[in-house]
């Protein structure tokens, strides 16, 4: 639970991190570092771990995770965040569920439940409410970035499915890294100027961005999903919006709409409906039939009145 919470508060300083480091490298920049940061922190400890080399067959999952999952993700969550502010982006990237739930439908032919029907409408009604909370955001483009990265993180999800099925999550998270960022490379010839022009302060941000909230949390979130009840480690995924909103208010003095806290909150409740409702209704069910069920006192009672 400890490692779980810590990759709360990791992920969750990630948004407001890109606001600092994002305006001083640019999108295409900071992408880069965060990526090869996280790689070569990842190829260290695969090293000790002794990761296995993947097989040629799984490599265009490979490759496709790594397109979605980190370069295209990054590319787009930075490139939001130089115009949207750090805890919108962070309330917009949380409804990756719904498609994730799509993805899943359309690859490998899952069942779409009713609850998840209704999760999904609730949580796309948080995310549009977060969208049209600021006056003229509705027009900006940044806005739609930052709903395209979370689509893309959307899609990331379901397709490391068919790898961990032979490899480790950690394995998985080490390929896409690799991936990521070697398609991330041929563009940062666009990112130059902007990138060796960086502040002290930008690269110290990037560096952070990769070791820590990349590279470090997927190892603590795989060490805590590996020992924790699928419920308890889907629960505190429900903790990064709302944290990340608290660290760009004391970090960047950034002060949330009560509208946007509400859409948040909206978010959130859409997406425990389409992780948690089963569970929710099971639960209901079991004790609704211990309430019917009579009693042995009663029974005698019954008895005795025959």
């Amino acid at each position: 639970m400890g490692a779980g919470l810590l990759v709360v508060l990791l992920w969750a300083s990630a948004f407001p991190a890109i606001q600092v480091a994002v305006p001083r490298l640019g999108a295409i920049g900071l992408s880069f570092v965060r990526l090869a940061v996280a790689m070569v922190a990842l190829l260290l400890m695969a090293s000790v771990k002794r990761v296995r080399i993947p097989r040629a067959r799984d490599l265009g999952w490979i490759v496709a995770a790594g397109f979605f999952g980190m370069t295209a993700y990054q590319l787009l969550l930075n490139g939001s965040e130089l115009a949207v502010p750090a805890g919108t982006a962070s309330i917009i990237v949380a409804a990756a569920p719904l498609v994730s739930v799509l993805v899943a439908r359309l690859l490998f032919q899952e069942r779409i439940a009713l609850r998840t029907v209704i999760g999904s409408m609730i949580a796309l009604a948080g995310v549009l409410i977060v969208c049209l909370a600021r006056a003229g955001l509705s027009l900006s483009a940044s806005v739609w970035i930052a709903v395209a990265a979370m689509a893309v993180q959307g899609i990331y999800h379901p397709l490391q499915r068919p790898l961990l099925r032979t490899y480790s999550g950690f394995e998985v998270a080490t390929y896409a890294m690799i991936a990521g960022t070697v398609m991330t490379l041929p563009l940062v010839p666009l990112g130059w100027h902007e990138l060796i022009g960086a502040s002290s302060g930008g690269w110290i941000a990037a560096i952070y961005l990769g070791l820590l909230p990349s590279a470090v949390g997927f190892v603590l979130w795989g060490y805590a999903v590996g020992r924790l009840p699928v419920a308890a480690s889907t629960s505190l995924l429900y903790l990064v919006p709302p944290v990340a909103v608290l660290i760009a208010w004391l970090w960047l003095g950034e002060l949330p709409l009560v509208i946007e806290l509400l859409g948040g909150l909206v978010v959130v409740v859409g997406v425990v409906v389409i992780s948690q409702g089963g569970r929710i209704l099971a639960r209901i069910r079991t004790q609704t039939q211990r309430r019917s069920r009579p009693r042995p006192g009663d029974q005698r009672t019954e008895a005795s009145r025959v």
